[in-house]
C-alpha cells in the first residue's frame, strides 16, 4: 500500500473550554495567510467548531469519528486530505482522553502529534505537572509534541509556566490573554461563524498572536495510507433532493451532502429564513439548528409551511432531524417563554430549557437498517405519536431518542451521519408511504 507524506498535527487539551478551537483556527489562518492549502478535521459530533476553522482554513471541516465514521473512513477521509494539503490539522474534542472513542484514540490509530493547549489562568509551575500528564499516561503510544500556555496574564507569567517542562515537551506559545478577541456563545456552544460579521479580522488576528509567539515551530510530516472507499451505487441517480439550510437549519456535515450526491442525487439546498420556496424535489431533509431563534422568519415565508404540507400530501419522503423536527411541531416555546407557532404537520409542543435535555453518541435502528450519530440538545419534545424505534448509546449513557413516523415524515433528535450507512439514508428517500 503506498502512502502520503503530510505535515499534520492534532490540538487537544486536558479538558473542554481551553481554547482548542481558537488556537486551531489561529494556525490555520496564518499557515493560510502564508499561501497554504490548510485541511483541518473535526474530532467527533460538532457544528460549530467547524463553521469558525471552515472560516479560518478556507476549506469545509469534516469529521473525524471512529465510531459514527468509523477508522476506515476516517484513514480515507485523511489519505485524500493528505494528497491535496500542505498541512493537516485535527481538533479534538473535549480533553484528549475523554470519551470512548477518544481523541487519543483517533491521535494513536493515526500517528498524529498532538498540541496540548491548556488555560494557564490561575497556575503557574503546576502548569508542568499537567502537561507530564498527559505525556505520560499512555507512554509512547500517544506523543506530545509541545504544549500551549492560553490566556497568560504577562510575559514572566509565560515563563513562569514553562519552568518544569522536559526538553521534549516544549513550550510552543504562551498566547495573552485577550478578552477582545473572544468568541460568544449560546446555549449549544459558539454562535455561528454566519452570525460573525467580524469573525474574519478576528481570525487575523489570532494568526498573528500565533505567528508571534510559535516562531520556530515545525509542523512534523506524517504517513498516511493512500486508502480510498470503495465507490457508491447510484441508488439515487436522477433523484432530487431538497436541503434547507441558512442560520435556522444549519447543523449539515459536509460529508451527509458528500455522500447523497455520491450516491446519484442532485441536492439542492434553499433558505427558508430568506423567504426562498422548496425547490421542486423528489424528498426533503431538514436538518437541526436554531429554529427557535428564527420563528418569526419562518412564519413570514409565505411558502415554506405550505410546500412542506403539500409535500407531505404527495407522500414525499421528509426527514427532519432536531431542529428541523421542532419546525414541524405545532407549537415550539423558546428560552425566554414566548411560544411560537410552527408547521404543526406533526403532533405536539416543544420546549425550550435552561439546562442540556440530552446528549451522547447513538446508534438507530432504522426499518433499512442501522445509522449512527449523535444526540445534543436543550430541548424536549411532547408528541403522542408512538416511536417505531428507539436508539441505544454505545457508551451506556441514558440518552436514547426516538424515531417517529408519519405517512412520508420521518423524524428524530438524532442528527444522523449518513455515510454509516448509505444505503439505509438511500432507501428512505427513495420510498413513497
Amino acid at each position: 500500500m503506498t502512502a502520503t507524506l503530510c505535515p499534520a498535527l492534532m490540538v487537544s487539551a486536558p479538558a473542554s473550554g481551553q481554547g482548542k478551537t481558537s488556537v486551531t483556527a489561529a494556525i490555520a489562518r496564518h499557515a493560510r495567510n502564508a499561501g497554504k492549502t490548510v485541511r483541518v478535521f473535526k474530532t467527533g459530533p460538532d457544528y460549530l467548531d467547524p463553521m469558525v476553522l471552515a472560516r479560518a482554513s478556507g476549506q469545509p471541516v469534516y469529521q473525524l469519528d471512529l465510531f459514527m465514521g468509523g477508522l476506515a473512513h476516517c484513514r480515507a477521509q485523511l489519505a485524500a486530505a493528505a494528497t491535496e494539503a500542505d498541512l493537516i490539522l485535527v481538533e479534538g474534542v473535549m480533553g484528549l482522553f475523554d470519551g470512548a472513542p477518544s481523541s487519543a484514540d483517533l491521535a494513536e490509530a493515526f500517528g498524529l502529534p498532538v498540541l496540548a493547549v491548556i488555560d494557564a489562568s490561575g497556575m503557574a509551575q503546576t502548569f508542568a505537572a499537567l502537561a507530564l500528564g498527559l505525556q505520560s499516561l499512555r507512554g509512547e503510544r500517544i506523543r506530545l509534541c509541545g504544549v500551549v500556555a492560553n490566556r497568560v496574564g504577562s510575559e514572566g507569567h509565560g515563563r513562569m509556566v514553562a519552568e518544569g517542562l522536559p526538553a521534549n515537551l516544549p513550550l510552543v506559545a504562551a498566547l495573552q490573554r485577550r478578552q477582545d478577541l473572544a468568541l460568544p456563545e449560546r446555549h449549544l456552544g459558539l454562535v455561528q461563524a454566519l452570525e460573525l460579521p467580524g469573525l474574519d479580522a478576528q481570525l487575523d488576528a489570532w494568526a498573528q498572536a500565533w505567528g508571534e509567539a510559535s516562531r520556530g515551530f515545525e509542523f512534523e510530516p506524517v504517513r498516511f495510507a493512500a486508502e480510498a472507499e470503495p465507490a457508491l451505487p447510484a441508488l439515487l441517480a436522477g433523484r432530487r433532493i431538497g436541503v434547507a439550510q441558512d442560520a435556522a437549519f444549519s447543523f449539515i456535515y459536509p460529508a451527509n451532502l458528500d455522500c447523497l450526491r455520491a450516491l446519484g442525487a442532485e441536492v439542492a439546498t434553499f433558505s427558508p429564513i430568506a423567504g426562498e420556496p422548496l425547490p421542486p424535489c423528489d424528498a426533503l431533509w431538514l436538518p437541526g439548528g436554531y429554529p427557535e431563534l428564527h420563528a418569526d422568519a419562518m412564519r413570514a415565508n409565505p411558502t415554506f409551511f405550505a410546500g412542506l404540507r403539500e409535500h407531505l400530501a404527495l407522500h414525499k419522503p421528509l426527514l427532519a432531524e432536531c431542529g428541523g423536527m421542532l419546525a414541524l411541531a405545532d407549537t415550539l416555546v423558546d428560552g425566554d417563554g414566548h411560544e411560537h407557532a410552527m408547521a404543526g404537520l406533526m403532533p405536539g409542543s416543544a420546549r425550550l430549557h435552561q439546562r442540556l435535555a440530552a446528549l451522547g453518541m447513538q446508534s438507530m435502528d432504522w426499518p433499512e437498517g442501522t445509522l449512527r450519530g449523535h444526540s445534543f440538545h436543550y430541548s424536549t419534545l411532547a408528541t403522542p405519536l408512538a416511536p417505531i424505534a428507539t436508539a441505544s448509546n454505545p457508551n451506556g449513557g441514558k440518552t436514547a431518542e426516538a424515531l417517529y413516523q408519519q405517512g412520508s415524515l420521518r423524524a428524530s433528535y438524532l442528527h444522523h451521519y449518513f455515510p454509516s450507512n448509505p444505503q439505509a439514508v438511500a432507501a428512505f428517500f427513495l420510498n413513497k408511504a
